[in-house]
C-alpha cells in the first residue's frame, strides 16, 4: 500500500484553533481491547503515520498488538513522545474508567492527551483539574464544527468519489487513501477528506461526521467536500452502513451530502453478518450495490459504482484471485485489495468513466 509521507508535525483542524498543532510522536494507547476491529484508530496511525508513533500502551488483558514497543508514559515522555493517543475506537464512544490511571501518568509525565471518543476529556473533573496543573493538554478530535448548516442538494463543482460499505470497519478509511495516493500517482488532482476521528488525526483536518447532530449531517457533507476544479477528486471518507442497525443513518447523511460521482463497495470477505449484531446479515454484495445506488440518486442521478476493495487478509493468494474473478464477473467492476493488491485498477476505472 502506498503510504504518505509523515508530516514533521501533526496537524488537526479545530474549531476554535483552525489549525492545532498535536505535540508528536505518539504513544498509542489500547485499553485492554482484546478486539482487533476497535484499535482502528491505532492501527491506521501505524500504517498510515508510522513516524509519528513512538510506542503502545496496553492494560492488563489486551490482545492487540501494533508491533509497537510496550511503554509506560514516563517511558515514552523519556523517548520524546509528546502526546498519549487514544488508539481505540469502541462502540458508543464512551472513555472507560479503567483508563483514566494511564491517563493521569500521562499528565504527570507532561504529554498531553488526544481522543477521538465521543466522551470529551474535559468533561472528566479529574484530569481537567490535573492537566491544568500541569500545563499539558486534552484534545478531542471528535468535536465537529460550529458553522455547519442543514443540507441544501446543491450541485457542486468538481468530482467526488465516497467509500461506502457493508458494514462498519471493513475499509472504507484505506480504501479510501489507497485511491487518494494512487489518482496523485498518477498526476491527477485529488484530496482525501476524512470524516472519522482517525481519518482525521492521519490527514490533519476533517468533520467527525458522526458527531454532527442528524440533521446537520448531509450539509456538513457538503462542507467537507466544497465546490472545485472540475477534474479535481475528493475522495470521501465513508461511515457505517446503510445495512447496521445502528449507524445506518449517518451513512445515510453522509451519502446524501457528498453527492458522490462515485462509489467504491468496501467488504470484509470473512463477514457474513454485521459485526456484533448476529441476526442481521450483510445482503449479497450485488444487492448492496443496488440499495446504495438507489440511495445516492437523491443528490445526484448520474451516480455510479467504479468498484469494489475487499479485505482479504484471511484468503490464500490462490483464494483471493478466484474469488476476485468470481465477484468481477458477477458485478462487472474491479475487484481489489487495497493492502494486498493495490487499487490501480479502481483508479483506470475511474479515468475511464471519465473520458
Amino acid at each position: 500500500m502506498a503510504k504518505q509521507a509523515p508530516p514533521d508535525r501533526a496537524r488537526l483542524s479545530d474549531t476554535s484553533n483552525p489549525m492545532l498543532t498535536l505535540n508528536s510522536p505518539y504513544l498509542v494507547f489500547l485499553g485492554s481491547t482484546t478486539n482487533a476491529l476497535d484499535a482502528k484508530t491505532g492501527r491506521g496511525l501505524v500504517d498510515w503515520r508510522p513516524g509519528l508513533c513512538v510506542g503502545q500502551s496496553r492494560l492488563p488483558g489486551c490482545t492487540v498488538d501494533l508491533g509497537l514497543p510496550d511503554m509506560s508514559p514516563a517511558e515514552a515522555a523519556a523517548a520524546g513522545a509528546g502526546s498519549l493517543v487514544v488508539g481505540i475506537a469502541l462502540t458508543g464512544g464512551a472513555i472507560d474508567k479503567s483508563w483514566l490511571a494511564v491517563f493521569e501518568q500521562a499528565i504527570d509525565a507532561g504529554l498531553d492527551i488526544v481522543s477521538g471518543m465521543h466522551t470529551r476529556l474535559a468533561s472528566i473533573d479529574s484530569l481537567r483539574t490535573r492537566a491544568e496543573a500541569a500545563g499539558t493538554r486534552l484534545v478531542d478530535v471528535r468535536v465537529p464544527p460550529t458553522d455547519i448548516s442543514v443540507g441544501t442538494g446543491r450541485k457542486r463543482s468538481g468530482q467526488r468519489l465516497l467509500t461506502v460499505g457493508t458494514d462498519c470497519c471493513v475499509g472504507k478509511k484505506y480504501s479510501a487513501l489507497a485511491i487518494h495516493a494512487e489518482l496523485e500517482k498518477r498526476g491527477i488532482a485529488a484530496t482525501f477528506r476524512a470524516s472519522g476521528q482517525t481519518g482525521i488525526l492521519i490527514a490533519g483536518e476533517g468533520i467527525p461526521i458522526d458527531a454532527v447532530i442528524s440533521d446537520f449531517v448531509s450539509g456538513a457533507a457538503e462542507k467537507l467536500s466544497p465546490d472545485n476544479d472540475a477534474a479535481h477528486w475528493d475522495v470521501i471518507e465513508g461511515q457505517g452502513s446503510l445495512f447496521h442497525p445502528a449507524y445506518a443513518a449517518v451513512t445515510l447523511g453522509l451519502l446524501h451530502g457528498s453527492q458522490p460521482d462515485a462509489l467504491v463497495l468496501c467488504h470484509d470477505a470473512a463477514r457474513t453478518h454485521i459485526d456484533e449484531y448476529p441476526l442481521y446479515p450483510i445482503p449479497p454484495l450485488d444487492q448492496c450495490l443496488e440499495s446504495y445506488l438507489a440511495a445516492a440518486r437523491l443528490t445526484n442521478p448520474n451516480v455510479k459504482f467504479v468498484g469494489v476493495c475487499m479485505n482479504t487478509s484471511g484468503l490464500t493468494k490462490t483464494e483471493r484471485e478466484d474469488l476476485f474473478a468470481a465477484t468481477s464477473e458477477q458485478l462487472n467492476l474491479p475487484v481489489v485489495d487495497p493492502v494486498k493488491t493495490g487499487v490501480a485498477a479502481i483508479v483506470e476505472r475511474i479515468i475511464l468513466e471519465r473520458e
